[in-house]
């Protein structure tokens, strides 16, 4: 009903002017509220005939793109298996097309309908970290030498590359830290990665181990693909060696794919197509049984070496995790550092979170000497492979 038509009505018999206002207006509102309605309906109509059409119409084919023909065709490889010589739609655009392309055929007449956006591998997206560690270099101690010349051949080349540029020099590619374990070497990674301003992946070197021919290559190239993308950025390689250890003669199919990917991670690193902005961290406990390949210059530059800490190192270590908790009476240090020797920074930790649970115990709160010395006695009957619960 129009505002019109509403108007057009006298006044009721037995009501005043106002009332009947008041009553058009209600009218008008409902009239409103009634076009709205169909407004609505009508949009969910036109959506469902969308859904409709959506639901009945042919599945399209993914293709990617081998070579580009002139006069608007293309060979593509569709997922179907055979090499296509299709045309390409107006909408599309010949000069759009390049080979690697992932694209989207018509069943009907197989021609390009749409160009696809490049596929990333989930599993390696997954190791990109998004939440920084809040490790930072100050919560690490005795490896003041292994933080300097990771920081040069890390952070230095992409906060100021224009140092390496006016010397005249290619920075470091690669940093490979090897040494005992629980002596430091994923802390200060950590501590890069808190520092360093760029995208941060880590990964465990098993994790390109993949049990399918190809599959291990395949996640290297999309690993390297996904740093070139999102760089500058850094990518941490643990425990290299169950991907980089020495290639012999290969017996069986799982040695030969690991050797594969192998190659693949030494294309990427020094191959072809040049790394930019990406940086490369690999930390091994066995050095001696990598590949020679991977080891030479241009690859992983340079090697830096995170031993047992030496007396200082223990020092600093201790003081650090020591600062953190709560003690009673004085620390006898001279005692814990002549003590500790031979102890990675892991057993120094183990050996004050002992302490703590050990003045849990026994009720107090706060550590003292005493629960320092029992730790120690039981961190030390640990390295001997001895069992039991209990104190000596």
């Amino acid at each position: 009903m129009s505002d019109k038509a509403l108007d057009d009505f006298g006044p009721l018999e037995g009501e005043s002017a106002q009332d009947e206002e008041k009553e058009i207006g209600v009218l008008k509102e409902q009239v409103s509220s009634l076009k709205e309605e169909v407004e609505r309906l009508k949009e969910y109509i036109n959506q469902l005939e969308q859904d409709k059409e959506k639901a009945l119409s042919p599945p399209l084919i993914e293709a990617v793109v081998m070579d580009v023909l002139p006069n608007g065709r293309a060979v593509v490889k569709s997922s179907s298996g055979p090499n296509l010589v299709v045309y390409v739609t107006s909408a599309i655009g010949q000069n759009k097309l390049k080979p690697g392309d992932r694209v989207a055929l018509n069943q009907r007449g197989s021609a390009i309908v749409e160009l696809l956006p490049r596929s990333e591998d989930t599993f390696v997206k997954l190791m990109e970290v998004v939440e920084r560690p809040k490790v930072t270099y100050a919560d690490i101690g005795g490896l003041q030498v292994q933080m300097q010349l990771l920081r040069e051949a890390v952070e230095l080349p992409l906060k100021k590359p224009e140092l390496f540029r006016e010397i005249g020099i290619e920075p470091p590619k690669a940093v490979l830290l090897y040494g005992p374990p629980g002596c430091g070497k994923t802390m200060l990674v950590k501590a890069v990665a808190h520092e360093a301003d760029a995208t941060f992946i880590r990964l465990v070197g098993s994790e390109l181990v993949q049990k399918f021919v190809g599959e291990g290559a395949r996640l290297t190239r999309e690993l390297f693909d996904l740093a070139k993308k999102k760089s500058p950025s850094i990518i941490f390689i643990d425990e290299i060696d169950a991907v980089a250890s020495k290639r012999l003669d290969a017996s069986v199919s799982g040695e030969r794919e690991v050797q594969r990917t192998l190659m693949q991670l030494l294309a990427e690193i020094d191959g072809f197509d040049p790394l930019g902005d990406v940086k490369i961290i690999g930390a091994t406990n066995r050095l001696d049984i990598l590949d020679p390949a991977i080891l030479r210059p241009g690859r992983f530059d340079r090697l830096v070496e995170v031993p047992l800490p030496d007396k200082a190192g223990r020092e600093e270590i201790l003081k650090l995790y020591l600062k953190k908790i709560k003690l009673n009476g004085e620390v006898d240090m001279a005692y814990l550092i002549s003590s500790t020797e031979g102890m990675s920074g892991a057993d120094l930790k183990e050996l004050v979170t002992e302490a703590g649970m050990n003045a849990i115990r026994r009720g107090a709160k706060a550590v003292n000497m005493n629960d320092l010395k029992e730790a120690l006695a039981f961190v030390r009957r640990k390295e001997k492979g001895i069992s039991g619960v209990g104190y000596l």
